[in-house]
């Protein structure tokens, strides 16, 4: 009874997702502050349900419907932000070494500043 329930009700969430989604230009979809709302109001829709429900979220049927919409709407969404990828090691310990290294120097900077200012005092 309760997964009958849950059934018809996730079919609702979807076709309200549907709904919000049929404003969202072709040109929109992969922008997040434009899909984000319908989106979150999907996936909100399927985990209150579920709880209310005492059914287990996540679930096959939410996923299901989670998918269905990136399949639907998002598929051709690439990431615009190049994906950064750690330096070499040579370099990673380039910049991990230098810092270290410039800290004795700098404490004997401040040390030989300190002793000539008390000296001029």
């Amino acid at each position: 009874l309760t997964e009958g329930n849950y059934t018809a009700i996730t079919q609702q969430c979807w076709d309200y997702f549907v709904y919000l989604m049929r404003n969202v230009l072709t040109s929109e979809l992969c922008e997040w502050k434009v899909i984000s709302r319908p989106y979150s109001v999907l996936q909100h829709c399927l985990e209150e349900w579920a709880e209310r429900l005492n059914y287990s979220y996540p679930n096959a049927l939410a996923e299901q419907y989670i998918f269905q919409s990136h399949h639907r709407y998002f598929h051709n969404c690439t990431l615009e932000q190049p994906v950064y990828f750690d330096p070499p090691e040579d370099v990673l310990l380039a910049m991990i070494i230098a810092p270290i290294c410039l800290i004795p120097f700098l404490v004997t900077l401040v040390i030989w500043r300190s002793k000539d200012g008390k000296a001029q005092a």
